[in-house]
């Protein structure tokens, strides 16, 4: 057994303990240390006894004080909604430009309406609101169902496609697949269509009376859309799938048709009247 002895470089007495002749120094903790660790021993006591702590088969010691971290939450919430109902006040009956045309209103609407973007809208549109290959920019111009105010209110309450019985919906057509155009055909009347805004594609007469006879009666024929049948504009640089000849002859061989939600019952009114609101003033609201 290992005996207690003598440092004399350090002055320190050892443990007794030694590894591969390394031997262990018995060297005292500071005394502030001490004093720290037997007041937090104190401490601990009274914690015990003013604040839950102790588990119990199906609760917990309350304390003498009683706090928790969730009712010191459920608090905090309660009074965030006190505080939101107090700062949407008439938000709720007052017409959407109303809203526009008021500061305080559309002050809230729109810290209201970011937050409500960041949360339920961003994962599809992104965060700047830019949009990608299937979900379209809220920042431009392009709108396939209109860009005023009440416009973006109605799609945000009943969404695209969604099953709703008042959603906004179109169907295209699938051209190659169902076998209304051949391959040819639809190789013509796609280049015609990204010629409209591309001069390095070359359309042709035959892809022009393809386009007047299958595609005019929902796009027009300047092919520049038609906002109450929810047909874009072909006829600018704006694409939802992509441009170029090969992903426009793939969207009218097989037609995609994009999914946006409901958002009325799955938001407030308030929260669906400011999310109307930011979407507008994001830039490409009309």
């Amino acid at each position: 057994m290992a005996q207690q002895e003598l440092d004399h470089l350090s002055g320190q007495t050892t443990t007794g303990h030694e590894w591969d002749g390394l031997k262990e120094l018995n060297t005292p903790l500071p005394k502030w240390w001490l004093y720290v660790f037997y007041a937090c021993i104190v401490w601990s006591f009274a914690y015990f006894i003013f604040y839950p702590s102790w588990p119990l088969v199906s609760d917990y010691t309350k304390g003498l004080w009683g706090p928790t971290m969730r009712s010191d939450s459920i608090a905090a919430y309660e009074n965030g909604v006190k505080a939101r109902v107090a700062n949407a006040a008439g938000l709720a009956d007052a017409p959407l430009e109303k809203i526009k045309s008021t500061p305080a209103l559309l002050e809230f609407a729109m810290a209201n309406g970011k937050a409500a973007f960041g949360d339920n809208c961003a994962p599809c549109h992104g965060s700047g609101a830019t949009g990608g290959p299937g979900y379209p920019s809220l920042q431009d111009d392009d709108w396939i169902w209109g860009g005023k105010l009440a416009d973006i209110y109605q799609t945000l309450q009943y969404g695209i496609r969604s099953g709703h019985a008042k959603a906004r919906d179109s169907q295209m057509p699938n051209f190659g697949k169902d076998g209304v155009l051949k391959k040819e055909e639809v190789a013509a009347v796609s280049d015609y269509v990204v010629s409209l805004s591309d001069s390095s594609v070359k359309g042709t007469d035959a892809g022009k009376k393809l386009f007047a006879d299958n595609c005019a009666a929902c796009h027009g024929e300047d092919a520049k859309g038609n906002l109450e049948l929810g047909a874009p504009n072909l006829a600018d640089k704006i694409w939802l799938y992509g441009g170029g000849s090969a992903k426009v002859a793939a969207q009218v061989n097989e037609a995609k048709h994009g999914v946006m939600p409901a958002w009325e019952g799955r938001l407030d009114p308030i929260t669906v009247k400011s999310l109307a609101v930011y979407v507008h003033s994001l830039g490409g609201g009309k």
